[in-house]
């Protein structure tokens, strides 16, 4: 099996074997749910109900309130008990709309569906704008932006990230195993919005019961191929993805479109699918809730607001008490020190591990090995990016192509120093990018 990849990376313990095997479970929430009206990159949604109303599952919440941004539906049925600032899973207080659950899980009437062969670019825009859909992957970008590049002839790829490269998380692997129908749905909807594109199906070689099972159900799709990929952390970043599919190099001042691709994650065009040929909005995602301190490992369908805690204890609670939990994978993932925050559309997973390695073993001085040099996928220096993001040194931070870091966490994980490179080089790009912002 050819296999395809970019240069650097690194092979970490994956963890997936907890809950590889383990079939998506539906989980229905009890008491409150807490929608943030950020769960997405760009302008926070605005309210359009008010405390004492009663909602329906599907029902819109929450409105756009600007070109980047996108609506919030409820996820259940029952009555606004306030909007007011609720904590989230990154530490921050984020204004939000709480629903008190009635336990009856009514629904809004859904959305007509649409032929995606028989509607127009403007109608399919229009309703996975509608539905609410943003990159689930993790960055949370509005999907309708980005299917909507200035000039939609030349994109020439459409890339479905079947990846999953973060340890542990398997959330995608079991949709692609229980609901391959509804990616390829999605990918062949998105496929008409670029009549000159030609989708692929891009997998790692660690998941090769996936890799046949797409091939068998796009044998007869001349414009779909499905592409192994090497296993490798971190296949599935845009810009090594894109690099490892075609061959083309994106840098941080560039987008996808540029280099004639669009990417998008599983569960965001199997998202994509359910708004177009089912008409439903955006209300629960594939959550994996694993590490060895959780008594259960295992994969749920979690509805939008659902609580960390309810998902824990879902999964039989901790096995032992856990010295780290984090909101994702344990490469890009956030460190958790509140369970009582709810669950997004960007949440792929929740790690409790009872050992905290980062903490066990503090760094020492760099011994210039050489090894983040090596791993890096970005090409960049992280050693000296670390020693510019120290002194304030913005300028050779800059000169040194920082801003082409996308903070993976490779450098991080092989440097026998544990210097936190990683955290370092990201509070720097984290001010730039503010600067940026305000210019």
């Amino acid at each position: 099996m050819a296999t395809f990849t970019f240069t650097g990376g690194v092979h970490p313990y994956d963890g997936k074997e907890l809950t590889k095997d383990k079939p998506i479970q539906v989980i229905l929430p009890q008491g409150e749910l807490v929608y943030p009206l950020s769960q997405h990159i760009g302008a926070p949604a605005v309210p359009i109900v008010k405390k004492g109303d009663r909602v329906l599952a599907g029902q819109k919440i929450a409105e756009a309130s600007a070109f980047v941004s996108v609506p919030v539906h409820a996820s259940v049925s029952g009555v606004v008990k306030a909007i007011e600032s609720r904590r989230v899973a990154a530490g921050e207080m984020v204004q939000s709309i709480v629903v008190e659950n009635d336990g009856r899980y009514e629904e809004a009437p859904p959305m007509a569906p649409l032929v995606p062969e028989k509607s127009t670019r403007e109608e399919l825009i229009e309703r996975i704008k509608e539905a609410g859909i943003v990159g689930m992957g993790g960055a949370g970008f509005p999907t309708f932006i980005k299917l909507s590049p200035p000039k939609p002839d030349k994109i020439e790829y459409v890339i479905a990230n079947c990846s999953e490269c973060e340890p542990y998380l398997t959330s995608d692997y079991r949709r692609m195993k229980e609901e391959p129908e509804k990616l390829v749905g999605g990918l062949k909807t998105v496929l008409c919005l670029f009549p000159k594109a030609h989708g692929i199906l891009a997998v790692e070689d660690n998941k090769k019961d996936c890799v046949e099972l797409l091939k068998e159900l796009v044998k007869d799709e001349k414009r779909i191929s499905v592409r192994a990929l090497k296993t490798k952390y971190p296949q599935g970043a845009e810009r090594q993805l894109i690099y490892a599919v075609t061959g083309r190099r994106i840098n941080s001042s560039m987008l996808p479109a540029d280099a004639g691709c669009v990417v998008n994650n599983v569960d965001t065009l199997a998202a994509v699918y359910a708004a177009v040929a089912e008409g439903k909005p955006l209300t629960g995602r594939i959550i994996t809730v694993t590490g060895d301190a959780i008594r259960r490992p295992c994969n749920f369908n979690v509805r939008t607001g659902t609580s960390f805690r309810e998902l824990i204890e879902g999964a039989g609670g901790f096995r032992v008490t856990p010295a780290k939990l984090i909101a994702g994978g344990p490469m890009m993932g956030i460190s958790l020190f509140d369970l009582d925050v709810p669950a997004t559309k960007t949440t792929s997973a929740i790690l409790a591990l009872s050992r905290d390695d980062v903490s066990d073993m503090p760094s020492t001085a760099c011994i210039r090995c050489g090894r983040c040099v090596e791993v890096c996928p970005g090409r960049v220096l992280p050693v000296k990016l670390m020693e510019a993001a120290l002194h304030g040194d913005e300028e050779t931070f800059l000169k040194l192509n920082g801003m082409e870091c996308c903070e993976c966490g490779c450098c991080s994980y092989i440097c026998p120093a544990r210097r936190p490179l990683t955290q370092t080089i990201k509070s720097m790009r984290k001010q730039q990018l503010a600067k940026r912002k305000n210019r």
